[in-house]
């Protein structure tokens, strides 16, 4: 079944203005891609230094070019819940690849921060640089030129991206994903919310919040809200780089062992030494990628997206633009519910029919490309499917139930929560934005007020404190974007919106910055750009100034006259304070580099 016209038009317009840089692309995967093993260019020394401690039968393998070698690229440690599962995972990828007839080493490691470690500190500064800097690890990793496929171990925020970014410069590699699955539910997500408002308002203390985020983050695995996290693994199954069912399976269990094993054996099985190869760079197309934003929309998932997507598909030579995401958006209906868009968390996801059902879905609607290439093959059909534990212990797999486990989760498409996706693109005299609707009330989605403006998340939690916000207002937050200090999440001024909002008041948010992938129930205008650093309009707005945000029309803007706010002076920020401290110092080059939210907010440029 092909996709609808819409779909079909708007990926025909990425493909026409991609054109340029994707064959400049494809001809280097291309001139990249070996005729023999990878490592067959490397000299006696470059070689022996590569398989210096392989047993000797590996030795003796690894000195032909007959063996497929498997680089494994983890972002194991043991501080990220969601990572934690992976430290046994070489071993049991070096076994699963020897019963196969092939090798696997450990290429490399990348480091994997916590954004819910960091939110609110000063290292949340170094967290969207850390996605450009794991692509650069995980090149480092690649460029021994040993491997001829790479299996890709990363779950979190900024990791999966980086790691897509370079399996995407590697692109004459074919790539696997490995997810680690989400933890086990644990504290419902809406009363750890109510917990941290009453402990905000000062009516439970730090013990009792304590309690509630430990029963809530309570094991190995991703958190089990609908944040960045598992909209990476949703994105990395609907545009083809996990095996079929793969993404929500709980870590520890037999399954999730049997699904890394199997994707070994697919790793192995595709590389330019047998007869499926599947390099990555021409896997993922522009078909791929509208894929992925169509899921995205789908399920209400994460605004880093709307930032990471661009990122990874300039990695391929596509340039995907905010436009294109905000159209897709009009066509895609939202079909998911998963807090915060909902009261419920992945695992229910995945009880009511997971990723199987909402592909199908999507495919039998015709939003989605399914004549795509795959790491499984050709086609995206063959992930409408549920994985199971055969009774050999190997995974088999049934077809998506055709009805929806818990239709208040996961609906059919002919009864989408609602008829647009959970992202929207503002626009107007402020510049551009990014709003997630698909946890805001219909009532509170246009919002006009006046503004109260703050350099800093710390500046309103303070007037907070002091019993100034009780009453209507946008917060407008600025210097916040990655020329700044990093673009961080500001996820502190959830709560203290949250809780405004709960008593009666219409607040919003405009920011420069992020929020987090749970943003929820506060219409909030994040990821402006330009950035107030530099020059945007949003450095302008004065206390007072009436500011309406409308996410039906897609409108952001000060209602002031424009030629009043083009001859405001810009304002002065102090950031040093953000230069130095928890390695902020080490990212200048990065800080100067960066570009445009809406262009990715690469170091690396774009497409």
């Amino acid at each position: 079944m092909t996709a609808r016209k819409d779909i079909q038009a708007i990926t025909e317009r990425i493909r026409e203005r991609s054109k340029v840089s994707r064959e400049i692309y494809l001809d280097r995967v291309d001139a990249a891609a070996g005729k023999t093993a990878n490592r067959g260019v490397l000299s006696c020394g470059n070689l022996a230094h590569g398989f210096a401690v392989c047993s000797p039968s590996e030795k003796v393998a690894l000195g032909g070019d007959k063996v497929p070698n498997l680089g494994i690229i983890t972002s194991y440690n043991d501080m990220l819940s969601a990572h934690q599962p992976f430290e046994t995972y070489p071993r049991l990828i070096k076994d699963a690849a020897r019963e196969a007839g092939g090798i696997a080493q450990v290429a490399g490691g990348v480091p994997a921060m916590c954004d819910g470690v960091t939110q609110g500190q000063p290292g949340m500064e170094l967290s969207l640089f850390s996605r450009d800097v794991i692509a650069m690890a995980a090149a480092i990793g690649l460029s021994h030129n040993m491997f001829d496929a790479a299996v890709y171990l990363g779950v979190c925020d900024k990791i999966v991206p980086g790691l897509v970014i370079a399996a995407l410069t590697f692109g004459h590699l074919p790539a696997v994903f490995v997810p680690a699955g989400p933890m086990t539910s644990g504290l419902p997500n809406d009363e750890k919310a109510k917990i941290r408002q009453l402990y905000a308002e000062g009516k439970v203390g730090r013990a009792e919040l304590l309690e509630a985020e430990s029963k809530s983050y309570h094991g190995p695995g991703t958190c089990t809200f609908y944040g960045t996290a598992n909209s990476n693994q949703m994105l990395m199954e609907i545009m083809g780089l996990h095996t079929p069912g793969a993404s929500f399976v709980n870590p520890g269990t037999p399954l999730r062992d049997a699904l890394t094993r199997e994707a070994t054996r697919r790793a192995l099985a595709i590389t330019h030494l047998g007869n499926a190869y599947t390099p990555a760079g021409r896997m993922i197309d522009e078909r791929s990628v509208v894929n992925g934003v169509v899921g995205l929309h789908a399920t209400g998932g994460s605004t880093n997206h709307t930032i990471h997507l661009i990122a990874m598909a300039a990695a391929a030579g596509i340039r995907l633009t905010w436009q294109d995401i905000s159209d897709l958006s009009d066509a895609v209906p939202l079909l998911a519910r998963v807090y915060p868009n909902g009261l419920s968390d992945v695992n229910h996801f995945q009880a009511a029919g997971g990723m199987g059902f909402l592909i199908r879905e999507l495919l039998d609607a015709g939003l989605l490309h399914e004549d795509v290439q795959t790491v499984w093959g050709q086609g995206l059909r063959p992930y409408a499917v549920e994985a199971k534990l055969g009774a050999d212990g190997s995974v088999v797999r049934e077809a998506a139930p055709s009805q929806s486990g818990d239709d208040k989760v996961l609906a059919p498409a002919t009864k989408a929560f609602q008829p647009t996706g959970g992202l929207k693109v503002l626009g107007g005299n402020l510049g551009h934005a990014i709003i997630k609707t698909s946890a805001v009330k219909p009532e509170r989605r246009i919002i006009e007020a006046p503004a109260l403006v703050f350099d800093s998340q710390q500046g309103l939690n303070d007037a907070f404190k002091a019993g100034l916000l009780d009453r209507d207002f946008v917060a407008v937050i600025r210097f916040q974007g990655p020329k700044a200090n990093g673009m961080p999440e500001l996820h502190k001024l959830t709560t203290v919106l949250g809780i405004l909002q709960d008593r009666g008041h219409k607040v919003a948010l405009v920011t420069d910055g992020r929020m987090s992938g749970a943003s929820g129930k506060v219409p909030a205008a994040i990821h402006v750009t330009p950035e107030a650093f530099e020059g945007g309009p949003i450095g302008r707005v004065h206390d007072g100034d009436i500011v309406r945000l409308d996410a039906e029309a897609g409108t952001l803007e000060v209602l002031v006259p424009a030629g009043d706010l083009a001859l405001r002076p810009a304002p002065a920020c102090d950031l040093s304070e953000n230069e130095h401290g928890m390695g902020r110092d080490l990212f200048a080059g990065f800080r100067q580099m960066v570009g445009r939210a809406d262009h990715g907010a690469s170091a690396f440029g774009t497409a």
